[in-house]
């Protein structure tokens, strides 16, 4: 198995109009082709860490195994970049659907976009486990902090699952759906009870990284970044309690604010109340 995921680079820094030359730490990356019960499947760009999770975990995402010991057999060929993979009842035409959009209902509520697995893994959350705002703050400094390789290289995504207290499991790659698919592997190997986690991620909250967390299972998702306004429909629309900008000792709640304590127990939101800045 490859063993970094850093390399070392030389190069020729400026400071000013000084320079220097030194090794600079880059972030690898690799191309891997998942060979699906004797047929190519997918090829993905990723980080060489964890790659066992990230096929268990894309499988699962994709709808094509529901449990771990749906998969038959996994072997990784990580000098030629391919892994080979057999489950034991591979879904109808897999091969030629997997990645056809399909446009459907989401909930009854809004027309949006699918993958045609988006419509048959994507699920509606009902867990009502709560979190208060310090313990947002905590987990996004938790995430932060364990990130060694961010602190190295700058160019990775981190994707963890956590009480509201503590990172029960953490990921890192180059891609910030292949960080999360990474998490959902380790999440099925563990057969982990869901309804009282919390996902936090690093990258911006995608309609694609909202179907994710909807597939996995879990209600609660902090972002130290940004929202589409299409993942915040699906989130409304799937019972998501999406949190985007976690940091600094700010958040924003933009769906579902029942699950943070203090925004139930303020008076302030009402819709007189709210405000813009520019």
């Amino acid at each position: 198995m490859i063993e970094t995921a850093r390399k070392g680079w030389e190069i020729v820094r400026f400071e000013g109009d000084t320079p220097s030359v030194r090794e600079e730490v880059v972030t690898a990356e690799f191309p891997l082709t998942v060979m699906l019960n004797g047929k190519e499947f997918a090829t993905m760009v990723c980080s060489p860490t964890d790659l066992e999770d990230l096929i268990v975990g894309f499988l699962a995402s994709e709808g094509v195994i529901r449990f771990y010991d749906d998969i038959a057999s996994l072997s990784i060929d990580d000098g030629q970049g391919f892994a080979y993979v057999d489950v034991k009842n591979p879904p109808d035409m897999i091969q030629s659907s997997h990645s056809k959009r399909f446009i459907g209902s989401c909930c009854g509520k809004s027309r949006q976009f699918y993958f045609q697995s988006d419509v048959k893994t994507a699920k509606t959350v009902t867990s009502k486990h709560t979190i208060t705002v310090n313990q947002c703050y905590a987990l996004m400094d938790q995430l932060q902090q364990k990130s060694m390789q961010f602190k190295e290289t700058g160019g990775v995504h981190n994707a963890a699952v956590s009480t509201v207290d503590d990172i029960l499991t953490m990921r890192t790659d180059i891609g910030r759906h292949n960080a999360l698919d990474k998490v959902y592997g380790d999440i099925l190997k563990q057969r982990m009870h869901l309804k009282d986690k919390v996902i936090i991620f690093s990258g911006r909250i995608s309609s694609e990284v909202l179907l994710k967390v909807s597939k996995i299972g879990i209600g609660i998702l902090l972002s130290k970044s940004a929202p589409t306004d299409l993942a915040l429909q699906l989130a409304d629309d799937l019972g998501i309690t999406a949190i985007g900008f976690v940091r600094h000792n700010r958040m924003n709640i933009y769906t579902h604010q029942e699950r943070v304590v203090e925004a139930n127990e303020s008076v302030f939101y009402t819709p007189e109340s709210i405000t813009t800045t520019s």
